[in-house]
Parts: structure tokens; C-alpha cells; sequence
């Protein structure tokens, strides 16, 4: 009978058994290597709305206090750019309002750092190839980072809808499958950027690029359109983060967006799961083409090759930082015109950028999140020296005439001066939005360049504190993500979220100055670019003293 039985079945379901073979135990592999971070982004993620329920019903404790709130943050583009539509005025829709945008964006970084850990980089790092000689299929590793995902966005859905329960039931499930289903959309691009690309490093890039465009579409979108008001933009439809939104939590609900948003992650997971069955474990469809067979003058020396090794990297950045700093320039002017006085929204802006007026504010807001996002840059930069210890690409080099020093200096160059270049090019775009706007090109364009390149000791500290991680405790250097998400997380939702000044002083970029527009002095510089160089130092030394590959 189990003869007959098996022959009933196709060759094709046999063999997407045998392709699945092996997942059980690679999902439980992959929850055990998350075992620490996955539950920090679940628990973050999950309650951080429940929390922020009861600071806003303690600062907003009427009705009439909410209705002007409102009314106030619906009336100008630069709020609505960085918190989005306020839908209604009760305790669940601020909610949704102070930090539905961004619990989307974690949510949809969350699934793309577990989906692209489990598929590209155990491909990069030959892992893969070592579990498929065993008895495990061709797609079982797509498949348990997947559910791997799968479990994380579910958690959060629920954490967020049980959180949220008492503001109503079905606002807290909309808001919910809002932020699970954007997850599970951009993990499932990112598992598609996986089969398309050669190595963890530009899958992140590219998924990362992702989220970042969407972001600025639904900012773009909600700056030149009050969607509370009507059917909303066309930018914001064209950004999944905006379907998350128009889904209207605990305001008179819409289902329909949050269907397009789990399309959105079923097409991708499909495509992903074509691409990976049409190509050979750790190829891609988009490999690294032959160069020349002499090098040029620009890749002899180790520093030569550092430069061909990051540069991608810093253009790509260099180019995103163009586009959003003249997205964020061109909305900022005229953010002080529907002031009034209204101290709820003078409050706001001043915990968001500063006392100085709302112009600045929002600029100097727009200043601090681009610098905290560049983090994620400069840590990658200087992970990527650990990256070619583990893959063994650096003991060859070391063999010759090159010294640890010389080896480390020719990733790290990059990684202090890059976000000097980035950042001097994103200021200059954003001075330039904001200076024709306003008509004051002349004054804007230094003010908004020496306001981005201020952002640099506090860059170069986090900078530091990654070096120091490879070079004295390079099993752990990984653990750099963790400050890079909290000082990420401070900056976007600490004020949203009214933290203390002992919380908000734990990121460094909370000791600068709120530029443009603030007092500045030169203290808080001197000390970060001190703390950077005795952390820089540290790591140095470190990796002088102990084994390349330990």
C-alpha cells in the first residue's frame, strides 16, 4: 500500500517535499542564533504603542486638548512628513499617529536583517553548502527564515493588538497586521534581493534602499497632502508604509490596504521562492562580473583595495542622502506659519529639533535622523574588517609585507571620511530644497551643511565603539547593531514618545546642538570626538594583540 501510495504522488510534489526537506530543523537552528536579538525587536516593537498610550493620555488628558492637537499637526506639511496623518482625536488614533510610521520602518528593518542572516550571508559564509550536503533541500533555507519571520512580525501583531486592546479591539488589530504584514512584505523583498545578489552586504544595501525610498514616498506624500482630509496622495499610495497607514486604525478602519500590503509579501515570497530554484547554492542571478586584467592606479596598495571594496557602498549612500535631503529641504519651509499659540505644538517641535522656531526645528529634526541613519553605514564599514577575517580573505594579505594597522586603516579611512562626504553632500541637497523654497539660497545652503557635517563626533563615536568591538571582543562584534538600534530608536521615537533626558542622553547625538538655529559651544564636541578617538584607539590596540580570525 505505501508502494501504491507513493506512486500516486507527482514528481513535482515529490520533489517540493525533498526541496523543503530539512526546514524544521533549520527554523530551530535560526530561532536559537536569534534567541537574543529577535526577542529585543519583538518586545521593543510590541510595546512600544502600549506605552505610548498612557504618556499621551497624561499630556493630551481632554478632549479638547486632542481635537487642537490635531487640528495643529494636520495643519503643516513638516509634521505630517515625519509623524503622518492624524486621523482622529481619541487615545488610539495618536497612538497610531506618534508611532505608527515608525514601528512599519522597524518592523520592515527587523525582517529584513533575520530574512537576509538566514538565506545570503549562511551562503556567503559557505554554511550553507556544508548543510546541503546532508539531507536538506534546496529551498529549506528560504523557507525557515521565512517562518522565522513569520514568527517575529506574528508576535508583534499580537503584542501590539493585545497592548492596545482597551483602546478598542479592532483599531488594535488594524494597527497590528499594519506592522506584521509590512514586515512580512519587506522580508519577502529582501528574500528576493538574497537569490538576486552575491553577498549579505548588497542584499541589506538594496532592501534597505527599499524601505528608505518608501519612507521618504509616504513622507513626500503626507507633506503635500493632509489624507485625513480625503483619498490621500499618490506618492503615499505608491509606498507600502503608506498602505499601512490609509488603513485608518481606530478610524473607521479600512481592510482593503492591508490586503494590498499581503500581496505585496506574497508576490515577493513567490518570486523569491522561483529565483531560488533556478539557481545553484551561493550563485546568484546578478554575479560579480571579471575585471580588467591589469588593475589601475586607484587598486594598487591595501588602501587601493579598501576603496574598491567600500565604494559601492559610499555612492549608494551618497546618492540616497541626495534624494532625501532634497525631499526633506523643499518641506521644511514654512513649518512656523500655523504656530499661533498653540503650546502643545510648540512643545513638540521643541522636544523634536529645538526652541529655535519651527523651520529650524523641523530641519534640525530632518539633520539628526539623517545622521543617526548613517550609523548603519559606518558600522557596516568597519564589520566589514571582521568580514574578511572570517572568510579568510585578510590572512593572505597579512602574509605579505602589510601590517594589522595598515590592513585595518585602509576600511576604516572610509568609514570615518565617508560620512564626511555623505553628509556634506546630503546638507548641501537639503540647503538647497530649503533655500529655493524659502528664497534664500545664500544663507540656507551653508547653514543646513554646517548643520549635517555637526553631526560627525557623534557619527564617529558609535564609529568607535564598533572598532573597539572587533578589536578587543571580535566574537561579539555583532553586538554593534544593538547600539546602533537604540540610538536609532532614540532619535526617531524619544520624542515622540517624551523620554527622559537620562534615556535620550545615552545616544550621542543628544549631547550636540540642535542645528540650525541653536547656541553652539564647543564643548560637547570636544568631549565625543575625545570618547571616539580613546574607543578607536582601544580597538586598535586589540586587534594588534590578538589572532586575525579569533
Amino acid at each position: 500500500m505505501t508502494a501504491v501510495a507513493d506512486a500516486r504522488v507527482s514528481p513535482r510534489a515529490r520533489g517540493s517535499a525533498h526541496d523543503l526537506a530539512g526546514t524544521g530543523t533549520l527554523l530551530r537552528l535560526a530561532l536559537r542564533r536569534d534567541r537574543i536579538m529577535m526577542p529585543v525587536w519583538v518586545l521593543c516593537l510590541g510595546l512600544t504603542a502600549s506605552s505610548t498610550v498612557g504618556r499621551l493620555k497624561s499630556a493630551y488628558d481632554t478632549p479638547a486638548r486632542r481635537t487642537s492637537l490635531v487640528e495643529d499637526m494636520n495643519g503643516n506639511g513638516s509634521t505630517r512628513a515625519l509623524f503622518g496623518a492624524a486621523f482622529d482625536d481619541t487615545l488610539g488614533a495618536l497612538t497610531v499617529w506618534r508611532v505608527g510610521a515608525f514601528l512599519t520602518v522597524f518592523a520592515a528593518i527587523m525582517s529584513l536583517l533575520i530574512v537576509i542572516r538566514h538565506t545570503r550571508e549562511e551562503e556567503e559564509t559557505g554554511r550553507q553548502e556544508a548543510l546541503s550536503a546532508g539531507m536538506v533541500g534546496r529551498r529549506a533555507g528560504l523557507t525557515s527564515a521565512l517562518l522565522a519571520v513569520a514568527i517575529a512580525n506574528g508576535a508583534v501583531t499580537l503584542l501590539i493588538a493585545g497592548g492596545l486592546a482597551g483602546q478598542g479591539g479592532t483599531g488594535a488589530l488594524a494597527l497590528g497586521l499594519a506592522v506584521g504584514l509590512s514586515g512580512m512584505a519587506f522580508g519577502g523583498l529582501a528574500a528576493v534581493a538574497a537569490q538576486l545578489t552575491e553577498n549579505a552586504r548588497l542584499a541589506r544595501g538594496l532592501s534597505s534602499a527599499a524601505v528608505g525610498v518608501a519612507f521618504v514616498l509616504r513622507m513626500a506624500g503626507d507633506a503635500a497632502e493632509d489624507g485625513s482630509r480625503g483619498s490621500g496622495h499618490v506618492l503615499v499610495w505608491l509606498s507600502p508604509l503608506g498602505w499601512a497607514e490609509y488603513a485608518r486604525p481606530y478610524a473607521d478602519e479600512r481592510w482593503w490596504p492591508l490586503l494590498l500590503i499581503a500581496v505585496l509579501a506574497a508576490a515577493s515570497i513567490a518570486l523569491a521562492y522561483s529565483l531560488a530554484g533556478r539557481r545553484d547554492v551561493g550563485a546568484s542571478f546578478y554575479a560579480t562580473r571579471p575585471g580588467p586584467p591589469a588593475a589601475g592606479p586607484l587598486l594598487s596598495g591595501v588602501y587601493g583595495l579598501g576603496w574598491r571594496l567600500q565604494r559601492g557602498a559610499l555612492f549608494g549612500w551618497a546618492a540616497g542622502f541626495v534624494f532625501a535631503g532634497a525631499i526633506f529641504g523643499s518641506i521644511s519651509d514654512g513649518a512656523d506659519d500655523f504656530l499661533g499659540d498653540s503650546d502643545q505644538t510648540r512643545d513638540i517641535i521643541q522636544r523634536m529639533g529645538g526652541a529655535q522656531g519651527l523651520n529650524d526645528a523641523f530641519l534640525a529634526a530632518m539633520v539628526g535622523v539623517l545622521g543617526t541613519i548613517l550609523t548603519v553605514y559606518t558600522t557596516t564599514s568597519v564589520l566589514r574588517l571582521r568580514g574578511e577575517e572570517t572568510d579568510q580573505r585578510a590572512e593572505p594579505l597579512l602574509a605579505n609585507a602589510v601590517g594589522r594597522l595598515r590592513w585595518a586603516g585602509s576600511h576604516l579611512v572610509i568609514a570615518y571620511l565617508g560620512p564626511v562626504v555623505i553628509l556634506a553632500i546630503g546638507g548641501l541637497a537639503l540647503g538647497l530644497g530649503y533655500g529655493v523654497a524659502a528664497g534664500d539660497l545664500a544663507d540656507q545652503l551653508p547653514r543646513c551643511l554646517g548643520a549635517s557635517l555637526a553631526q560627525l563626533p557623534a557619527l564617529w563615536v558609535l564609529t568607535s565603539v564598533t572598532l573597539f568591538l572587533v578589536g578587543v571582543v571580535p566574537k561579539y562584534s555583532a553586538a554593534a547593531w544593538a547600539f546602533v538600534g537604540w540610538v536609532v530608536a532614540l532619535g526617531w521615537m524619544g520624542p515622540a514618545l517624551e523620554l527622559s533626558d537620562s534615556v535620550m542622553d545615552t545616544s550621542p547625538f543628544s549631547h550636540l546642538p540642535k542645528l540650525p538655529g541653536d547656541e553652539v559651544t564647543a564643548a560637547p564636541f570636544l568631549w565625543l570626538l575625545l570618547l571616539s578617538v580613546v574607543l578607536a584607539a582601544g580597538g586598535l590596540v586589540g586587534m594588534r594583540r590578538r589572532d586575525i580570525g579569533g
